[in-house]
């Protein structure tokens, strides 16, 4: 009969093979989490691209009424309702604008409050992690530039009244 030593030792042996089964397990699985992380990268890159080129005021796009595409069709509900109202006061044809994008026009526009990007992200039921509020800065910033927005202080975006006629 082995000694009680012998048999600790050969229980250590035996854990210890299994411990290194294991970070050769979560080796791999590092490796795959960060190729899935990458890929998901760069897929959220792509959405960000094709949501500028969709959005921008020079793309080619049918006109929405004629396609029954319409405020109610493109926002629903009160946020169609915004929508609608800053089509028809500012002479703003937001309805070939994406969803995301006439999202946040329908909550300005509703709220008629100054908003960080954290309170917008919130408030249209976003993430609040950085890559959501970078993200939605970035929206914020173009709508900033095409004047439907302003930007009182660094980060404080709200509804440019004078540029619209609101």
């Amino acid at each position: 009969m082995p000694s009680l030593m012998e048999a600790l030792e050969a229980r250590r042996a035996e854990v210890l093979g299994e411990a290194e089964r294991l970070r050769e397990q979560i080796a791999g699985l590092s490796e795959e989490l960060s190729r899935a992380e990458e890929r998901l990268a760069r897929l959220q890159i792509a959405r960000e691209t094709v949501e500028e080129v969709l959005a921008a005021p020079s793309s080619p796009v049918p006109d929405a009424e004629a396609a029954g595409g319409g405020a109610d069709a493109a926002g629903g509900g009160a946020g169609g309702v915004a929508v609608a109202l800053v089509k028809a006061e500012a002479g703003l044809d937001v309805t070939v604008m994406s969803p995301e994008y006439q999202g946040i026009i329908a909550l300005f526009a509703t709220s008629g409050a100054a908003m960080r990007c954290k309170e917008v992200c919130q408030h249209l039921g976003l993430g609040t992690e950085p890559r959501h509020v970078e993200g939605m800065r970035s929206k914020l910033k173009r709508l900033v530039e095409r004047g439907i927005l302003a930007e009182p202080s660094s980060g404080l975006f709200k509804v440019d009244g004078r540029k619209q006629g609101w």
